[in-house]
């Protein structure tokens, strides 16, 4: 098996909406609900869903089916620009003696 080196820098944050760009759900849009920059992915919130089968815990009671959103690498989405609510691609520029993301497309602060 071959391990990656991943992405700790992730430029993608919890709460920031993404477009996913590949795979079975490609143009949703989405809030990331968790970041993993260790695994170099995220969970999306109606994103990449699986069905979870689970047992009862006590007698008596029943089994559910619930969805659950699993992770997606992070190399598959791409932060949505505010100002026109297309993909764009993440900078990083100095605004005073503070780092700020700003976006490719407008240049917009995030």
């Amino acid at each position: 098996m071959i391990r990656y080196a991943h992405n700790k820098n992730m430029k993608i944050r919890k709460d920031d909406n993404v477009m996913v760009l590949t795979g079975k759900d490609r143009g949703k849009m989405g809030k990331v609900t968790r970041a993993l920059p260790s695994e170099g992915k995220v969970v999306v919130a109606g994103v990449n869903v699986r069905k979870i089968h689970k047992r009862p815990s006590r007698s008596g009671q029943k089994g559910q089916i619930i969805d659950q959103a699993s992770p997606i690498d992070v190399s598959n989405v791409s932060l949505v620009d505010p100002k026109t609510n297309k993909p764009t691609r993440v900078g990083v520029k100095m605004s005073g003696d503070k780092k700020v993301r700003v976006t490719k497309r407008s240049g917009e602060e995030i």
